[in-house]
């Protein structure tokens, strides 16, 4: 006898004429399919978008660096004259620079009552201090108005990412202009590497901060301190790492496959329940008729 591999066929065929088409099959199959395609859809969608995978972990991201941190500060003290204004840098490396003033830019506001300080400056990775005060002034007014708006304060290279919501500029559209015009004005930050690496592998390095202050009018024993806008940073260990993923294609493809397969089983088994229920309902009705 010849060998026949048609015996090794678990897809067995059932002629044409041995099957029964039904209204209800009919309604089961459109709704089968309409139900796929959906599905097939929203899994095409996810497929082909972008998710955003966040990790923790304990490290300096970027090394090449030089131990440096790039800053940008954009403020307004309406009430103070830009010959006023000036910049100050400070850290526990021995850093003290007083009027810093290159890439800085001062613009006149209230017709020349006012100011706006526009600067982009670098800071050590060390713990330390920035703040806008008088000091750097040739003569020191008696009493400097400090109410300020900060329009951006940021750290590292900016990143426009709208799937990452983090705090890259949390002092942006900090208002103190009803606050005491004598006092000073503490914020500390404590700041937060932040690592962000596209589909391609490309990675750029930024800082989010979390922030929090104080006012206060400051005395010693010769009289009330100048006030200032202090910003005293420190750095966190932890890194936040954003990596941008795509779904493998052979995820996709047993996902769609689960899917058709599944939808169709299931719909089978309705189907042919309502049949034999529908069938045995005549038999019973046959028998009540005879």
């Amino acid at each position: 006898m010849p060998f026949d591999v048609r015996r090794f066929d678990i897809y067995r065929k059932v002629p044409k004429d041995l099957t029964q088409p039904t209204y209800t099959g009919a309604f089961i199959s459109i709704l089968c399919c309409v139900f796929i395609l959906f599905l097939f859809l929203s899994e095409l969608t996810g497929f082909i978008a972008t998710e955003i995978v966040n990790e923790l972990y304990v490290d300096d991201p970027d090394k090449d660096s030089g131990g440096k941190i790039d800053v940008s500060l954009n403020i307004s003290l309406p009430n103070l004259h830009c010959d006023l204004v000036g910049l100050d840098i400070q850290d526990e490396m021995g850093r003290h620079e007083v009027g810093h003033i290159d890439n800085s830019m001062k613009i006149p506001l209230n017709q020349g009552d006012g100011c706006r300080f526009e600067g982009e400056f670098t800071i050590n990775k060390v713990p330390g201090n920035f703040h806008v005060s008088t000091h750097s002034a040739t003569a020191q007014p008696q009493n400097p108005d400090m109410t300020h708006t900060i329009h951006k304060l940021a750290f590292g290279e900016k990143l426009q990412v709208h799937k990452v919501q983090g705090a890259f500029n949390a002092l942006g559209g900090a208002n103190k202009l009803s606050s005491n015009p004598l006092a000073s004005h503490d914020y500390i930050l404590k700041i937060v590497p932040t690592v962000y690496e596209d589909l391609s592998g490309k990675q750029r390095f930024s800082y989010q901060y979390t922030v929090a202050n104080k006012e206060y009018v400051a005395y010693s024993h010769t009289g009330r301190i100048i006030p200032a806008i202090w910003f005293r940073y420190d750095l966190s260990p932890i890194t936040v790492k954003y990596t941008e993923r795509r779904q493998p294609l052979y995820r996709f493809i047993t996902t769609i496959c689960a899917i058709v397969g599944g939808t169709f089983t299931v719909a089978g088994i309705i189907d042919s329940c309502i049949f034999t229920a529908s069938e045995a309902w005549k038999k019973i009705q046959i028998g009540k008729m005879s």
